[in-house]
Order: C-alpha cells, then sequence, then structure tokens
C-alpha cells in the first residue's frame, strides 16, 4: 500500500491505526460493568490484602495436643505479626522457631502446618521452607 504522505492516498479507518505523540500517557476508559477504571483494578489487586488470623491445620492441632505444646493469645499474636513480616518480604512457607518449639507455617494460606516440639526436634530436617523466623 502507498503512504499517504508521499503518494496523498487516504487510509481507511480500519487501518489506520491510531498514533499519538510521544509521551502522552494511554487513556484506558471506565470499565463499563462497573467494576471500577482498569487502573483502579489493578491497584485493589497490587494491595495488600487485609492480613488474616493464622490458622492451625488438623495436623498441627495433633501434634500440639500430643507434644503438650501450649501456646497463649500473646504468641499467637506474635506469630501472626511474623508472618504479616513474612508476607511482606515475599515468603509463602517459613519455620517459626519460638522458645522450645518449631512451626512450619504456610504464609500463603496463613495456616500452621506441624508444630515440632524441643525433643523432637533434634536430628529433624525441615524441608520446602523459604525463610525463617525467630520469635521470643
Amino acid at each position: 500500500m502507498a503512504d499517504p504522505k508521499i503518494t496523498g492516498v487516504p487510509i481507511t479507518p480500519a487501518i489506520n491505526p491510531i498514533v499519538r505523540p510521544k509521551g502522552v500517557p494511554v487513556e484506558i476508559p471506565p470499565a463499563v460493568t462497573g467494576g471500577g477504571s482498569f487502573r483502579d483494578v489493578l491497584r485493589t489487586a497490587q494491595a495488600p490484602a487485609v492480613a488474616q488470623p493464622l490458622k492451625f491445620s488438623a495436623h498441627a492441632q495433633q501434634r500440639l495436643e500430643s507434644r503438650n505444646i501450649r501456646l497463649t493469645t500473646d504468641d499467637v499474636a506474635k506469630m501472626n505479626a511474623m508472618a504479616d513480616k513474612a508476607a511482606a518480604k515475599g515468603s509463602k512457607q517459613s519455620l517459626f522457631m519460638m522458645r522450645d518449639v518449631a512451626m512450619v507455617v504456610s504464609i500463603t494460606n496463613r495456616t500452621v502446618i506441624t508444630a515440632v516440639d524441643q525433643s523432637s526436634m533434634k536430628e529433624n530436617v525441615f524441608t520446602n521452607i523459604d525463610s525463617a523466623a525467630i520469635l521470643d
């Protein structure tokens, strides 16, 4: 096809690309469905979610009971705060060390997966973790 600047041949709208001047931002129209603009949806998706409290899996609850491990409400509050910190740093699964207890915590699911007391920790290997946190 001939260049319209050279030949003066008009280009039909279906072929003519919309060219915006360099440095001018793209205007994205609001969503028709009422979900807000693309920019609002993107901000919402990027905004940190309100942290949910940690849950304890059935396995973790069994381990806590069978090993006579008692956690106070203060302990759980510290664990929640640490889970928030781990999430902010991009952790997915973390080992929490608190006094003489080790717990594997899924940061992604906000779930304590298992708990191990000091006597069971000896010669134990913790796998599939990407971070560790020491709580006092």
